[in-house]
Formats: C-alpha cells, sequence, structure tokens
C-alpha cells in the first residue's frame, strides 16, 4: 500500500513524531467501546432519544478526545457545557478507558520491532489527542515506554496550556517548538483523518498508516489520509521503515 513520494526524502528527518491510539496499539475499538457507557449517559443528559454503538460514536469522533468530541456533541444539541461539567465527564471517561486499555493491550511484535530499528537512526516522540495518563498507560502496557521518553510525550489534552485536540494543529507546534525542530525535520505517523489533518497543518510530513484499520474499511482510510494530505499511506510499521531507508 506504500506510496513512495518525492516529498519523503529522508535525508534531513531526526524525528519521529507517533500518534499513538490506532497507530502504536490498536487501541480505537476497545476504547470506544469502554467509553460508549460514559458516552451515551452523557448524550442522554443532552436529549438523545437513543443510544449510540461503540462503532457509532467511532465514526463520529474518531481522532478526536473526549473533551472535543463532548463539547461538538453538546453543540449539536444546542447546549453549552459548563466548565465544571465537562471536567467531570472527562475525568470520569479517562478513568474508565484508562483501566480498560489496560487489560486489553500487549506487547505486538510487528510494532516493537520496526521501532527498534527506527529508533537507531531517529529520534521518538509520541503525540496524541489523549490524556497523558492514558498515553502512559498504554505505552506500560505494549512494551513501547522505553521508545517514549516521559519527556518526549505530547498530549493536546495535557501538554497544553489550554487543552484541545487533532485536528487543531496546537500539540503538533508544541513538540515541534519543545523539540527544537523545524517542520521538515521530522515526519508524523497518522492512522485518523483527524490526526492527519493536524500533522499536515503543523507543517509536518505525514505517513498514514492503517495497520490497525479493519479490513473492510482500510481502502476508504487510505483514500481519506491521501486526501487530508499524507505524502504516503502504509499498511504496517515495517513499511514505514522501509520508507524512510530502514532496514
Amino acid at each position: 500500500m506504500t506510496n513512495r513520494s518525492e516529498d519523503l526524502d529522508p535525508a534531513g528527518v531526526t524525528t519521529l513524531l507517533c500518534d499513538a491510539d490506532g497507530t502504536l496499539f490498536p487501541s480505537e475499538e476497545p476504547a470506544y467501546a469502554a467509553s460508549a457507557d460514559v458516552t451515551n449517559r452523557f448524550l442522554a443528559e443532552l436529549g438523545a432519544e437513543r443510544p449510540y454503538s461503540p462503532a457509532e460514536l467511532q465514526s463520529m469522533t474518531n481522532g478526536k478526545n473526549f473533551r472535543a468530541a463532548a463539547q461538538e456533541l453538546a453543540r449539536g444539541y444546542g447546549r453549552d457545557l459548563a466548565a465544571g461539567d465537562l471536567e467531570q465527564w472527562v475525568a470520569q471517561e479517562k478513568d474508565v478507558v484508562t483501566a480498560h486499555l489496560r487489560t486489553v493491550l500487549r506487547e505486538d511484535p510487528a510494532v516493537h520491532g520496526p521501532l527498534v530499528r527506527l529508533a537507531e537512526r531517529f529520534a521518538l516522540a509520541a503525540v496524541t489527542s489523549s490524556a497523558a495518563s492514558r498515553l502512559d498507560a498504554c505505552l506500560e502496557v505494549t512494551g513501547l515506554a522505553g521508545f517514549f521518553g516521559l519527556g518526549r510525550r505530547y498530549s493536546a489534552e495535557d501538554s497544553l496550556p489550554e487543552p484541545t485536540s487533532k485536528p487543531d494543529p496546537a500539540v503538533y507546534v508544541h513538540a515541534l517548538k519543545d523539540l527544537g525542530l523545524s517542520p521538515d525535520e521530522a515526519v508524523a505517523v497518522e492512522d485518523s483523518i483527524n490526526g492527519a489533518l493536524s500533522a499536515v497543518a503543523a507543517g509536518v510530513r505525514t505517513v498514514g498508516t492503517v495497520q490497525f484499520v479493519p479490513e473492510h474499511e482500510r481502502a476508504a482510510r487510505a483514500a481519506a489520509l491521501r486526501e487530508a494530505g499524507a505524502v504516503a499511506v502504509v499498511s504496517s510499521w515495517d513499511e514505514v521503515a522501509a520508507l524512510l531507508g530502514v532496514r
């Protein structure tokens, strides 16, 4: 599925900026499964006439954190959330999802092996919309924490003066500034459309990945990632390594 591009010459690249959920580990589906009860209770308070399935919720908000999704859903019902109410829902959803992901995620050789090789040539940093505590837990249980030191983890929920979410490029802009990088020195790896839009808007060349996207959705996701500005789309971390000249 790799599409090589002259725009992705790795010669000047020093750092990979890696999205987490759906990119480093298959957390999207279990996260939405765990989040569905909280989200549906939240929607019921807004006046929703029925509960939504995890798949429906994922299609509505994929690539955004719960804070951004809740605000968007509330606006759809003509509601403005009080800050205190929003924080309570955000904290509740974060705790439920993080606890669930700790029980279902495991180390994956198809990710760990290529990252070992990539880390020999590039610095690695994680750039996510999710809460820092959720990112930390997922990296720990998947055996990836050693690739992403505590000073190289960036959360749109917790690393910025004001929490935001992809597709806002703020978390990528912050990561570049904190790492002392120009956009040309980095390559982002993203699985979601909102994630790709975020990285591209920050000026970072972006590789889309569909490794953890369900098979029947891969062609559509790949096309959408290219439309969002990804210079290539891959189906594995081995393909990311090959694309960047790492064997």
